[in-house]
């Protein structure tokens, strides 16, 4: 025993609290998305409206050297989709605290980090399903996988951790916020300019040098670029590595920042 009284089993107890009231958290969020379907709805609608407009409206006016533009379309689309997503942490979270919800959960004698994991772990959960069904959209509209079984699920399982990355960010937008329009308007100045100035949509090549530099240089470029080759074929190990780093650097920098604000939300 150390001087301060702490033991491997008093941290093995400890551990196993947070764990339990993290789950607890994040059944509680899944079961408003099952008595609350349409929020589910509402949020594959949007990915299915952008599929749609670059498929058939844009897609015959953009060319991508090489390969089919439906299949560079997608996995943006998937990065969009999941980055668009994590808005919902944000906007779930301040709609809490304005009800007096956290206030409640602050109360109670259970783990700081429950509330803000248990939120994001749903949020990743309802993001799994969302992928799932933008893939079944995107084969629909030709979208094809060149290399293989395992390196389109290596694809997904980077996907779920960019998005897992992106909900810590917009969890302590919305601890900050305070309210879900607040939130809202906060996320998406952030998201226009993290999604549209990349290369989810077309490559970067054609953008002035100065928005490019800035385009080469982001995480969902580096998400998308990832994503897309373990899709396509081509240099890989490079760019998986570049997307995992962004991610991981992400939630090392934002989750201790969504705690600590959380902690000081009453």
């Amino acid at each position: 025993m150390t001087s301060l009284g702490v033991t491997p089993s008093t941290i093995g107890r400890r551990l196993a609290w947070t764990v339990s009231d993290t789950l607890a958290i994040t059944w509680r969020n899944l079961l408003t998305l099952v008595r609350l379907p349409q929020l589910l709805v509402f949020s594959t609608i949007e990915p299915v409206i952008f599929v749609l407009l670059f498929r058939y409206v844009f897609g015959g006016a953009i060319t991508v050297p090489g390969v089919a533009y439906v299949d560079y379309l997608m996995p943006g689309i998937f990065v969009q989709t999941v980055a668009f997503g994590a808005v919902n942490t944000g906007v779930g979270l301040a709609e809490d605290l304005r009800k007096g919800l956290i206030e409640r959960f602050r109360s109670l004698p259970m783990a700081r980090s429950a509330v803000l994991a248990g939120r994001t772990l749903a949020d990743l959960t309802r993001d799994a399903f969302v992928i799932a069904l933008m893939c079944a959209v995107g084969f629909a509209v030709d979208f094809r996988v060149h290399t293989s079984a395992w390196a389109f699920l290596g694809a997904i399982g980077l996907l779920l951790l960019f998005a897992f990355a992106m909900t810590w960010v917009f969890a302590l937008i919305g601890m900050w916020t305070r309210n879900a329009e607040s939130a809202g308007a906060a996320s998406f100045p952030i998201m226009a300019v993290l999604v549209f100035a990349s290369s989810s949509f077309v490559p970067t090549a054609g953008m002035p040098d100065w928005l490019r530099a800035y385009a080469d240089h982001q995480p969902v470029s580096a998400a998308a670029d990832a994503a897309r080759a373990l899709v396509l074929g081509g240099p890989t190990a490079g760019k998986v590595l570049t997307s995992v780093a962004w991610s991981a650097g992400i939630i090392a920098v934002f989750s201790p920042l969504a705690v600590w604000r959380y902690q000081r939300s009453a």
